[in-house]
């Protein structure tokens, strides 16, 4: 029965890229004509995903790319994780097909290809902090220098260098946030797909098309891997995915307008969008340097443990699949809450949904606290 699933999916994939391959006057023209561009580029980027996963675990077992079972991991036998290849490959292809390259999307392929080549070697072979560090920071710059960075008052006394280390800064803070929720099967992918799918309804309402463009095909990336990563897990994300994942959505939200006229929306719709990893981060970050678990930047990037969200709610009763799919629904209500603001033409409807969105942060908090009360043998980091 497996098999032939199996089987099903990979005919439906050579399927749709024939479909969306074909010369010009077919599919790719229809999706034009009709307003559609996205579903296009989502369809090449899931079937092309369908085909590459399966090809990216043989190559983890080939080469040795293992996730390695232990004391942290909830996973009992060793998974390939180098499915972040396929994600990038399935990604490049929808973007590359669609033939249309700002300044700042070749920016982008060229910084998200170096974040996947960085967590490829350390999938594979393993490295150190400082070395992750330094092409992250290698790979934020390179966004910067083509000219995709923070909107900040132009008057603003040394305004682009300001501006360019803030950029950096918020890339590598959300590399590294999805990098480390990526801990149960299925939940990068998972929040992948739905940050990405609330960035393109957000661009494709406000006519940003290229920017709904890229989000469709990480969206499209992100729920075709979900086939074989879904609990139980047949390969892994690995970092070059998770990285990868976490880049393409820090520089979305850099690369949208998401308010002209109004900064503090425009602050808060990516801040909302990508509201759970920032305050997962956020969270165990200070709850580690607090109990002396984390002491340099080194550290933070090495610290490994069973503190975040997912871990928490783990630690309450859920299952993997109830967690991942909590997890999602809290930030699609996020996401919602972010949509909701760019249209509410009252101050007072602003701050309302600002507010709930506070109560759903505040409500995270106590499942945090809660799931490390009721652990009979606390973690380190608490």
């Amino acid at each position: 029965m497996i098999r032939r699933q199996g089987g099903l999916f990979l005919s439906f994939a050579v399927l749709a890229l024939l479909l969306a391959l074909l010369p010009p006057g077919g599919f790719s023209a229809w999706t034009w004509t009709e307003g559609l561009r996205w579903l296009y580029l989502f369809l090449i980027a899931l079937s092309a995903v369908f085909l590459l996963a399966p090809a990216s675990a043989w190559l983890a077992v080939k080469i040795g790319a293992m996730d390695l079972p232990d004391a942290r991991k909830v996973h009992t036998s060793p998974v390939p994780r180098l499915g972040g290849v396929a994600v990038y490959l399935a990604f490049m292809a929808a973007v590359i097909r669609n033939q249309q390259f700002s300044r700042e999307i070749y920016g982008i392929m060229l910084g998200g290809t170096i974040i996947v080549l960085l967590g490829f070697f350390d999938d594979w072979k393993g490295l150190s902090a400082r070395i992750r560090l330094f092409w992250q920071l290698a790979a934020a710059l390179t966004v910067t220098f083509f000219g995709l960075h923070l909107s900040l008052p132009t008057k603003l006394p040394f305004g682009l260098a300001v501006s360019t280390v803030l950029s950096v800064i918020w890339l590598i803070g959300i590399i590294n946030a999805f990098n480390f929720m990526d801990g149960i099967d299925g939940l990068a992918s998972a929040m992948g797909a739905v940050c990405a799918l609330l960035f393109l309804g957000i661009g494709w309402k406000s006519n940003q098309y290229p920017l709904s463009y890229i989000s469709a095909a990480l969206a499209g990336a992100c729920i075709g891997f979900l086939r074989m990563n879904w609990h139980p897990a047949k390969v892994f994300l690995g970092d070059s995915g998770s990285t990868f994942i976490g880049f393409i959505l820090g520089c979305l939200a850099l690369y949208g307008s998401w308010a002209t006229d109004n900064p503090a929306v425009s602050l808060t719709t990516p801040l909302l969008i990508l509201g759970i990893p920032i305050f997962d981060i956020i969270y165990t970050t200070i709850s580690r340097v607090r109990n002396g678990s984390v002491r340099s930047v080194k550290e933070w990037l090495e610290y490994t443990g069973r503190d975040h969200f997912h871990h928490r709610l783990m630690k309450l009763g859920m299952s993997v699949k109830q967690a991942v799919g909590f997890i999602a629904v809290l930030n699609v209500c996020l996401g919602l809450g972010a949509w909701n603001i760019r249209h509410t033409a009252s101050t007072t409807g602003t701050w309302l949904l600002l507010a709930q969105s506070v109560l759903i942060f505040l409500l995270v908090t106590a499942l945090m606290i809660l799931g490390r009360e009721v652990t009979p043998g606390r973690d380190k980091a608490k």
